[in-house]
């Protein structure tokens, strides 16, 4: 039996407004971690947020939290050095990884940095999913693909999230859409759909909020 328009709409809905409810909770910075034994152990599910330098991380954690300041955004590449954990509403840790494919850094900073997130992207027993941003302008690079890779390797699932989506025409935009959905189809730990954002204007907010809520612990009751 299939389910009525009606009821996928309302379905929908309901998804929409549980996100809204979970991102309007109060959401807290618990701390940095430059190396694995600062990781906390809070038990609670992770969503990480992964992607080159200067991609826009910071910018769309804050877009989905609604804070301007929450998590640090910069027009530098590669000030992201930590891993930053978030605590969403006592459900859900949101954790902003260093930007990878950025070289002006000392090697052994690099090194570092590519390291820590590795261990972690592949330990890690609380991570629910990954959301690999690119940048809409540009679409999947290199190094984006090595990391698709290392992920599928690791059977860590993870989703592309196109961002900065109001600076590409829509022609331009439906290429991309197209051209990242075919390629995705090739990863065995990739999600199918592709989420389009802008942390400017909010296109694909709501949505994500929805996608990412559906991770989180359940609410408990008062």
């Amino acid at each position: 039996m299939t389910a009525e328009p009606n009821d996928d709409a309302q379905a929908v809905e309901r998804a929409l407004e549980a996100g809204r409810l979970l991102f309007a909770q109060q959401c807290d910075f618990l701390l940095s971690a430059a190396e694995t034994g600062q990781l906390p152990e809070t038990g609670l599910p992770e969503i990480a947020f992964a992607g080159r330098s200067n991609v826009g991380k910071s910018s769309l954690v804050n877009a989905l939290t609604g804070r301007k300041t929450l998590a640090r955004t910069s027009n530098t590449p590669g000030r992201t050095r930590l891993l930053n954990f978030f605590e969403l509403g006592e459900r859900l840790m949101l954790v902003d990884l260093p930007g990878y494919g950025y070289a002006r850094a000392p090697k052994s900073d690099i090194k570092q940095w590519s390291g820590l997130t590795r261990r972690y992207l592949k330990g890690r027993a609380e991570l629910r999913r990954v959301c690999l941003l690119i940048d809409a302008r540009h679409g999947l690079k290199e190094s984006d693909r090595a990391v698709m890779t290392e992920l599928d390797t690791a059977a860590v699932s993870y989703q592309v999230i196109l961002t900065k989506a109001d600076k590409v025409r829509p022609t331009q935009l439906a290429e991309i859409i197209g051209a990242t959905g075919r390629e995705l189809a090739k990863h065995t730990a990739a999600h199918p759909e592709v989420p389009v954002t802008s942390a400017v204007k909010g296109d694909g907010i709501p949505e994500l909020r929805a996608a990412l809520a559906a991770l989180a612990a359940p609410a408990t009751e008062d």
